[in-house]
Parts: C-alpha cells; structure tokens; sequence
C-alpha cells in the first residue's frame, strides 16, 4: 500500500453485530494526520455461479429481496460459512439454490460490490456438466429457478431488467472475457 494513501486505526468500535454481517466505525488517522471517522460493515464474503445447462443456456433464479422491496432476477449465490473455502460454496450454494451439482467449476474473478462501505469480496464460478440432484434450500429462501439463454441475458443486463450487481459482473465477465465454459475444455 502506498503511505501517501494510508489510512492507519486509531480506535474501533463495534456498533452492532448481526446473524450475517456486522458494523464497525473507527476513528482514523488520514495520511495528512488529521483524524476521521470509517463507518462500514464487515462481510464474510460470497460467491456467484453462472451455471450453464448447455453451451447457450444459464440458470438463473427469481428471489424477493427485501431491501430493495422487489422480487429480482439474480445468478444463484450465497454467503461463505464460517472458515468454509469458495470452491466448497460455489458447490453448496449451487446444489442448494438450484438442485444441480456441477460436474466441472472454475473460478472467474473476485470482486469488493462496494468498497467504500463494506468488505465484502465476492468470488466468480463458472460452472458446467451440470447433474441434477435436489434441491436444498435455506428454510428462509423462497424462489424460482429457470433457464435462460445467454444471450437474453445480456439482454436483460443491458436494458437493466438484470440489476444485481454480481450477476450483471460475473455475466458481462464471461461476455467480456469470453469465457463459455463450454469452449474451455
């Protein structure tokens, strides 16, 4: 890190510890030495899947989302376990969401949704030779898992129909980078 960039902790506070994530506000010294104050909240961190059922179809899932009081179009995804890796999630959460296991996962990327306020990383999987088991959901996790191809849902990223920020990067990712599973192996 840079020093002329560094921000160093003076005092932490721990504002409120919730089941999933938890608040934090330091105070701070800038790197010009005065004091400030950093509110932000502290995330295990999380992975997003772009399964694919075939070399031109994804799965994605219809789920309510409760800050945003609006039922989205999302990848499947979820939150990392207590020390639990993110290969082991990405399969767990696809397993759990969707009721297909993959036969093949790669990890794509990692990304911080919103550095400035929060920790949170979120990590990127591919995943493809899907097999069809049941589905395992949370029993707080209602939705809906339907197929899509993937050029509709660029589609849908571009007119916003598709608003999640991890699913609108991990499928612009795979656009971008062309990174088809299917044209991998």
């Amino acid at each position: 890190m840079l020093p002329r960039f560094l921000e160093k902790k003076i005092k932490t506070s721990h504002a409120f510890k919730g089941n999933d994530v938890s608040f934090f506000q330091d105070v701070i010294r800038l790197p010009n030495g005065k004091k400030s104050i950093r509110e932000y909240l502290d995330h295990p961190g999380a992975v997003t899947i772009v399964p694919f059922l075939d070399k031109k179809t994804i799965l994605l899932l219809r789920q309510h989302r409760y800050p945003v009081g609006k039922t989205i179009i999302e990848l499947p995804a979820g939150k990392l376990d207590d020390k639990e890796n993110p290969l082991s999630c990405a399969k767990r959460e696809l397993l759990e969401e969707t009721g297909y296991w993959p036969g093949k996962i790669r990890k794509i990327n990692s990304f911080w949704p919103t550095p400035a306020f929060a920790n949170e990383i979120i990590h990127i999987y591919a995943a493809w030779n899907l097999k069809r088991r049941q589905a395992d959901t949370d029993e707080d996790e209602f939705l809906e898992v339907f197929p899509l191809p993937f050029s509709k849902a660029l589609e849908w990223v571009r007119i916003g129909r598709i608003m999640d920020s991890k699913s609108v990067i991990a499928i612009l990712a795979i656009k971008t980078f062309k990174l088809n599973p299917y044209q991998l192996n």
